[in-house]
């Protein structure tokens, strides 16, 4: 049985589902109440490959909110991930995913170091970040909406911002690797992971944001919004292909302008309906199919019975896992949104 660990977008977006769901009295807590709710299993789900296989997985709300990180409450993040872990551990889950902040959180406050909660000794195989499959549909979804505007990627140049991350790391090897693309622009806070990336890649333009962004056919944004940062479209090429793979996906209502295509990156398709009723939560446009490449993920790795942390740590995403995750995808029957 396969699970995901996810969480909603903000506390507002948190009280709203409560109130749905029927809880009126979550509906009017505030942050502090948030930091302390338990992880909680709030959904039972069945999905069924186009090769008529049928799996089974639960969804674990962890009650971690990204106000936490905002407002300096890091312990109670990390806390909130590590026992979703333990809760879908302990409800016999045997794979998996870490979506949202919450495998960004494992990666950089270093979670695999807390072994034991409780009574629970945390089995790091029985988890994966799902950022191999997201690397893969955004990499996916820059070569065929690029066919689809007439942008020639062999003419193209392609802006990463967040690219020294798990995720823009990988889509920069796989447009290296498996394309044509003209040219690389580098973007990220680090300058030396970006001058790493660059020497393992043998090119790419080391860049900032503001010079490399009306420099670029294409912009693959998996970074978080910096504060008060606004993209003005006018200064953007036309047309340009803007593939928003960070969480929240909120360009579309920041950067609107004709000549300019904001494209929901990592989320993928399903060919038939799902039973669940997360993805209604998460406001998805047709949530009875669409969903997070990281969740699809734990889906494959279910169906295929890789029960192992497919998805791990920072960087060690290779083009070899990202095609395997890939083939198996499509014989799973998930493709790329491309609209």
């Amino acid at each position: 049985m396969f699970g995901l660990i996810g969480h909603l977008t903000n506390l507002e977006h948190a009280q709203s589902v409560a109130r749905d769901m029927g809880y009126d009295g979550l509906a009017d807590q505030g942050l502090d109440f948030w930091c302390a709710a338990p992880p909680q299993t709030v959904d039972h789900i069945t999905v069924t490959s186009i090769t008529g296989q049928t799996i089974e997985g639960r969804y674990v709300e962890s009650c971690f909110l990204p106000e936490m990180l905002a407002t300096r409450r890091v312990k109670a993040a990390t806390r909130k991930i590590i026992n979703a872990m333990a809760h879908a551990q302990k409800i016999g889950l045997d794979i998996t995913a870490l979506g949202g902040f919450s495998s960004i959180v494992f990666e950089n406050f270093n979670l695999n170091q807390i072994e034991r909660i409780r009574n629970i000794t945390l089995d790091f195989q029985r988890f994966t970040t799902g950022n191999t499959h997201t690397a893969y549909i955004i990499a996916r979804q820059v070569e065929q909406a690029s066919s689809q505007l007439g942008i020639e990627l062999s003419q193209a140049t392609v802006a990463v911002c967040g690219a020294t991350g798990d995720i823009g790391s990988a889509v920069c090897r796989w447009l290296d690797a498996r394309t044509d693309v003209a040219e690389l622009l580098l973007i990220a806070r680090d300058r030396q992971r970006l001058e790493d990336l660059q020497g393992e890649l043998g090119r790419g333009k080391v860049m900032g944001l503001e010079e490399a962004l009306p420099k670029a056919d294409i912009i693959v944004w998996v970074a978080s919004m910096p504060k008060g940062l606004v993209i003005d479209p006018t200064t953007l090429k036309k047309p340009c292909l803007l593939v928003d793979g960070g969480y929240p996906k909120n360009l579309d209502t920041k950067v609107q302008d004709p000549g300019v295509v904001v494209l929901k990156g990592g989320i993928v398709e399903h060919a038939l309906d799902i039973n669940w009723r997360i993805m209604k939560l998460v406001n998805m446009d047709v949530p009875a199919r669409q969903m997070f490449a990281c969740f699809a993920e734990s889906m494959l790795l279910e169906f295929e019975k890789w029960y192992t942390n497919f998805s791990w740590g920072r960087n060690q995403i290779t083009v070899e896992k990202m095609e395997k995750i890939g083939e198996v995808s499509l014989k799973h029957g998930f493709k790329p949104l491309l609209s």
